[in-house]
């Protein structure tokens, strides 16, 4: 589940935060991140210049070094960022995650907190898998926007991230559908229920609703209790009167006489 609108958004956001030092970057080789004690304005703007031609992890790795050799240098604080930045549109994650995590814990309440946390969970978000893999990932993602929308509703990365809550949940509740319909198959009608029953009460805004509630129905008419297969039948009929999975429902339950 990954996206490419996301790097446009964060690029414009972080690259408008911080402008490079005064002067000029020269053309460097990859020589550039063997340790050599360089100002700080000079360790900048190399790494910017490789940021700029899309080298990014050489430019990771150049941010990384302004912090190593100036920790006291107020472009250290952007260097991390820059970083975590740099590592995200090269796909080092992990590491993106880290340079960001660091940063929160040395300047937690710094004006661009927010956007680490955007960033973090921008990480996370990348590397949803699809529903036949494990969720950790997926889990971490929503925990990831939960916090930076707890802690800063009104930043301007709070509304992509309630959006991505949105989409992250939906995948989460496809997830559960998958396993229901796997223990289904099998004719683990208990196993399904309990699944299908987690789509209803935990992501009953999600999509998966109409079909868990169709698939609630068939495993309570398997599992020879007609009167709750009635229920889920009419909570569905009730929401989503015009779907295909209600038009099941109600021809299963005719069928089963009750």
């Amino acid at each position: 589940m990954r996206t490419s609108l996301l790097k446009p958004v964060a690029a414009a956001v972080i690259l408008s935060s911080f402008v490079p030092l005064a002067g000029c970057a020269r053309n460097r080789s990859k020589a550039d991140t063997s340790y050599v004690a360089r100002d700080v304005e000079t360790l900048y703007n190399a790494a910017k210049t490789r940021l700029d031609r899309g080298q990014y992890k050489l430019a990771a790795a150049l941010f990384d070094e302004v912090e190593r050799q100036h920790p006291y240098s107020p472009w250290a604080r952007r260097a991390q960022l820059m970083s975590a930045f740099s590592y995200y549109l090269a796909r080092q994650y992990n590491e993106s995650i880290s340079s960001a995590q660091r940063f929160l814990s040395i300047h937690p309440g710094n004006k661009d907190a927010p956007y680490a946390l955007y960033l973090i969970a921008l990480d996370y978000y990348e590397q949803i898998e699809d529903v036949t893999r494990d969720q950790k990932i997926t889990q971490q993602a929503l925990g990831a926007l939960g916090e930076l929308i707890r802690r800063y509703p009104n930043s301007r990365y709070s509304a992509d991230a309630r959006l991505k809550v949105d989409l992250v949940r939906d995948h989460l509740a496809g997830k559960e559908m998958e396993i229901g319909r796997f223990y289904q198959r099998r004719s683990q009608w208990l196993a399904a229920s309990v699944r299908f029953r987690v789509v209803i009460d935990q992501y009953d805004t999600t999509t998966h609703a109409p079909e868990a509630l169709m698939r609630l129905t068939e495993t309570y008419l398997a599992l020879g209790i007609p009167e709750e297969a009635k229920k889920s039948a009419a909570v569905l009929g009730t929401n989503y009167p015009g779907t295909k999975w209600y038009q099941r429902a109600y021809d299963l339950i005719q069928k089963h006489g009750a």
